[in-house]
């Protein structure tokens, strides 16, 4: 899926910015991994808290290891990565790379982490699973739709209003109104229908 979100947004941003954004598109693959391996993991699937994990043994993957551990560990930083790669788009031709990377990091080792154990894992005080959730109604998330892609939407949301608008787009240089804003060519959406076909 990081293949095809980096073509979709490089395809939705000018030609002068497309290593920068596929430069971002890596950097959630690689500092979303040291933040989910590091902490991520434990604060999401860890035992004996409601908020997060408490439990030690799958921070820096300590004490879990073996074939099936590690694919467990490699499923679940998949999503992890696909939060934190959602805002790339989002914040194309705005973010500095220093940002972004602590952006990536900071989302898969506690953000995103959190929200995993509130609903999948099942001592999280919105997890269907738990004995007592909260006001007595749990959450049953579908195929990460609340979990995935509403941690990394909101995010985004919160992203776009504190950048604002992508200078050159909607205003110039000096902040006077385009007559005409910048547009996109249309491989943008073929890029989008891409990464739909690799998601189904």
């Amino acid at each position: 899926m990081q293949c095809g979100f980096a073509m979709l947004c490089a395809g939705s941003v000018r030609q002068k910015n497309v290593k920068n954004i596929m430069l971002k598109n890596l950097l959630d693959a690689c500092g979303g991994a040291l933040g989910f391996w590091s902490i991520g993991f434990a604060n999401a699937y860890g035992t004996g808290g409601k908020f997060i994990g408490g439990s030690t043994d799958k921070f820096f993957l300590n004490d879990y290891g073996g074939g099936a551990a590690h694919i467990d560990f490699f499923f679940q930083f998949t999503f992890a990565a696909t939060a934190a790669t959602i805002v790339a788009g989002t914040v194309a031709e705005r973010c500095k790379m220093q940002a972004y990377l602590l952006y990536s990091v900071f989302l898969t080792a506690f953000v995103y982490p959190v929200v995993v154990h509130a609903i999948w894992n099942g001592e999280g005080f919105l997890s269907a699973a738990n004995k007592n959730p909260l006001n007595g109604v749990g959450m049953i998330d579908f195929a990460g739709s609340g979990v995935v892609h509403m941690t990394g939407g909101c995010t985004a949301l919160v992203a776009a209003i504190v950048l604002g608008p992508r200078v050159g787009r909607f205003y110039d240089a000096d902040g006077k109104i385009l007559s005409e804003p910048f547009t996109f060519p249309a491989r943008s959406v073929s890029l989008q229908v891409l990464v739909w076909m690799v998601w189904i």
